[in-house]
């Protein structure tokens, strides 16, 4: 590919058996001027999902699809295809998401960051054809996330329902991510963006927010976002402290970042003794709390608060309710 603009995006999609919805996310990725590239990787899919993608080609000539053999998880996926594209923008699309009509003009309206991100909408499958109809139009209010912000928009409070910033979807500069060796790391299949944006914003990365709304994120029964392994827990805390142990965080920064790293190390010893006792039973599993004291109170307060759910509402991201009937990640003040 020759002459790309200085505003060109790269639009990456990681897709795993997802032959059901990769039509829907590439069409909505080609339809955007801006877009350049569409690189889909099919990342060991054992239901077509590269020879469907191909029938959404739009015949631009920037729809490109690779295929993995076998599953190598989504860092792995999108950092393949950040190599073998070009585009000084990129943009990651869930395989099972969509973009809104106009989402790259509100991003590129400004070019003071280094990541810049716009809310998400959550649309129900079967709604999601009438959804830009639905969708509601916010002020933008550009707002820039330090490290601190981040970190802390991505730790539950006990009864509260989960904000997490993480979730945000972010179109990324790539000279930012050469200029400091970034890409995702390889050994995460769980919190990959997360720990990409923190180790950004370490470096000094202006990640800019605005409220306005261009990423539809479609809520299933049956998603996979919320299953994931006890070993995953592990690597992502142990991502946390890979950050602290590199130093040159402030104060401030490295505080909470030790609350999310403890944050997360408390899920992993819950999952931990849980799958002790399906495994094991329930004598070996309290013999585990015993021989570890210092991770009975997680698994403690983890039972309690697993108990009290239902009651609390806290398990689900934070969704704010919109005039028309969708619902919103960020809260959002009408235009």
């Amino acid at each position: 590919m020759t002459d790309i603009a200085e505003n060109s995006v790269c639009v990456i999609i990681a897709a795993k058996n997802a032959g059901d919805t990769i039509g829907l996310a590439i069409a909505s990725a080609l339809r955007e001027p801006e877009v350049a590239e569409v690189v889909v990787i099919d990342d060991g899919s054992t239901d077509g999902t590269a020879a469907i993608a191909a029938k959404a080609d739009d015949e631009s000539g920037r729809l490109i699809i690779h295929e993995f053999k076998k599953n190598r998880g989504p860092s792995a996926a999108r950092n393949h295809a950040i190599e073998i594209s070009k585009s000084p923008l990129i943009a990651i699309l869930d395989a099972d998401d969509f973009f809104f009509p106009g989402r790259f003009s509100s991003l590129l309206a400004d070019d003071d960051w280094d990541f810049v991100a716009d809310n998400i909408a959550f649309v129900n499958a079967d709604t999601v054809p009438e959804a830009y109809n639905r969708l509601d139009h916010f002020d933008a209010k550009p707002r820039f996330l330090d490290l601190a912000s981040f970190v802390e928009g991505n730790i539950s409070k006990r009864g509260v329902r989960r904000g997490e910033i993480g979730f945000l979807k972010p179109l990324m500069r790539r000279s930012f991510l050469d200029a400091h060796g970034l890409r995702y790391s390889e050994a995460l299949r769980l919190g990959e963006d997360y720990d990409l944006y923190v180790r950004a914003l370490a470096k000094a990365a202006r990640y800019k927010v605005i409220h306005s709304c261009g990423y539809g994120a479609v809520v299933r029964g049956d998603s996979l976002s919320g299953r994931h392994r006890t070993e995953d827990l592990r690597r992502l805390y142990e991502a946390d402290r890979a950050i602290l142990a590199k130093g040159g965080l402030s104060p401030a920064d490295a505080a909470v970042l030790r609350r999310h790293e403890q944050h997360i190390r408390d899920k992993y010893e819950l999952r931990h003794f849980l799958d002790i006792k399906s495994q094991s039973g329930l004598v070996a599993a309290a013999g585990y709390a015993l021989l570890h004291p210092v991770a009975a109170p997680a698994i403690a307060a983890g039972i309690f608060a697993d108990k009290t759910e239902r009651f609390r509402g806290g398990g689900a991201p934070i969704a704010h309710s919109g005039a028309n009937g969708l619902r919103y990640l960020l809260q959002a003040a009408p235009e």
